[in-house]
């Protein structure tokens, strides 16, 4: 209100003074005289005032006349002018509006939309660094393969983005199935931008695939280097590698280079099962069984596994049962209440024929946590007790109905591995196997019930005794069930002596 109030007096203060000024140029006498031509003009003060502004206005008028001529010339002749770069804003605006428009359109999945705004684009921008990486992506979502390679190439050209055109080109290599392309890619890629993450991970799973673990493990330093690991990943997946390389030493013949390898390996992760099983081999074929006890222990401490129990029975391989049972006392003491532990003690006193022992170690395993190889052990506990055959074989039939047990799984696509491997057979995943319970539906047996053999396996007549046979005799009968005759008719199986 109070600014209203004032550009009101402001108003009336100009017009007033104009008013006295006009007031005072009538009253005013004298002029300005001008001669033209032998002709005489003259002119009033308020006339005179008004003819000067006028004579201003024009001589405005005329100068930007001049202007506007001189910068058409210049337009016309290429040079930089305001006009040209009016043009150019709008021809800028116009590529840029076009850009994100393609940029929308690719997160939208319309490739060929995209592939289209991209060209236009292209056309107003002429900025290639910008419009290439648009057209390439837009090109692959549309499937024209070739124009997208094409599009990487040129931004492998330059040298801004240089990374940008390898790494695309790589990640086509890579869904052609061109794996030694894609390799060749990646490390080249890795060189130019060693701080990429997603470039770091390509590049040791296909050096892990091509089973190049002396490149996979420069590339893993690098990556540690570069902070993209946190140090206890890097040492296990570092053993990983070592163990991987000490098992290709060994198809090589030099055993001892393998040992060496293997002990490294086991040293860098204790928790690795296949590098202490490795080790402990290594230093059981040295005579050194007490460090491969030692191994053995911890990797059982932290996880305990079938794998680990048929090495540790391999450091005494000609002690009998009963030996047996003491000696492993130094694995079963580690973690009593684990189902592993549990399943060897029942296996070990199975072996020394005390089947009463063999039922307590399995406690209420076959309830709460059944499995087939618990389930199986029952049956051949049931069947040393002296048991019917009705009952043995009610066992070894719930074997199919439980859990197939522990194995090797891929943690990325959930693919079922017979063995520990560096990288997942299925998807190409480096370090994702891991020791756990597959889905009911899996139907593989557990390597747990093949190291059986292994711990019975003793000296003198051991592997002749009655308990190997009621062992063997409840697997066999097992196997039997788990793959039965064509007619699907399991009565048919002769009962076991």
């Amino acid at each position: 209100m109070l600014w209203s109030l004032i550009k009101i007096i402001l108003f009336v203060a100009v017009v007033a003074a104009l008013a006295w000024g006009g007031v005072f140029l009538l009253e005013s006498r004298g002029g300005i005289q001008v001669t033209l031509m032998g002709v005489e003009y003259n002119f009033g003060p308020l006339q005179s005032v008004i003819g000067i502004a006028v004579l201003m206005v024009a001589v405005w008028v005329l100068l930007k006349l001049f202007t506007l001529l001189v910068a058409t010339w210049k337009f016309l002749n290429g040079d930089e002018t305001a006009l040209s770069r009016y043009f150019d804003r709008n021809r800028e605006r116009k590529g840029f509006d076009a850009l994100s428009e393609g940029l929308m359109a690719l997160a939208s999945g319309e490739g060929k939309l995209a592939l289209a705004k991209a060209a236009k684009a292209d056309k107003y921008l002429q900025k290639p660094a910008l419009t290439n990486l648009l057209t390439a992506q837009a090109a692959e979502m549309a499937g024209d393969k070739r124009k997208a390679e094409e599009t990487y190439r040129k931004l492998v050209e330059d040298e801004t983005t240089r990374f940008v055109g390898v790494r695309g080109i790589m990640k086509q290599k890579l869904a052609d199935g061109d794996t030694d392309t894609a390799l060749k890619l990646a490390e080249k890629a890795f060189a130019l931008k060693p701080k990429h993450v997603e470039t770091g991970d390509v590049l040791l799973q296909l050096q892990a695939g091509k089973e190049d673990w002396t490149g996979a493990r420069k590339t893993l330093s690098a990556k540690l280097k570069n902070g993209q690991l946190p140090r206890d990943v890097h040492k296990r997946r570092d053993a990983v590698l070592a163990l991987s390389e000490a098992k290709d030493i060994i198809d090589d013949g030099k055993d001892i280079e393998a040992r060496e390898v293997a002990i490294e390996a086991n040293r860098l992760s204790p928790d690795l099962i296949p590098a202490a099983v490795m080790a402990a081999q290594g230093y059981i074929a040295e005579g050194k069984p007490r460090y491969a006890t030692r191994v053995l222990t911890k990797a059982w401490s932290v996880q305990p596994h079938p794998d680990l129990a048929a090495t540790f029975a391999a450091i005494e391989p000609e002690e009998k049962p009963a030996a047996r049972i003491k000696r492993f006392k130094a694995l079963t003491k580690l973690q009593p209440d684990h189902a592993e532990t549990k399943m060897l003690l029942a296996e070990l006193h199975i072996a020394d024929e005390d089947f009463p022992a063999a039922r307590r170690a399995l406690g209420n395993l076959v309830e709460t946590d059944p499995t087939a190889r618990s389930v199986t052990l029952m049956a051949a506990v049931e069947r040393g007790e002296g048991a019917s055959d009705t009952v043995v074989k009610g066992w070894l039939a719930r074997a199919l109905t439980v859990s197939r047990g522990p194995q090797w799984i891929c943690d990325n696509c959930q693919n079922i591995h017979s063995e520990w491997a560096p990288t997942c057979g299925n998807c190409q995943s480096f370090d994702t196997l891991t020791w756990k319970t597959p889905p009911m539906a899996e139907v593989a047996m557990p390597g747990g019930v093949s190291m059986l053999p292994l711990i019975v396996g003793g000296g003198d007549d051991n592997t002749g005794s009655d308990g190997a046979v009621v062992v063997s005799a409840a697997i066999e009968d097992a196997e039997l069930i788990t793959d039965p005759p064509e007619d699907g008719s399991a009565q048919d199986i002769p009962a076991k002596p």
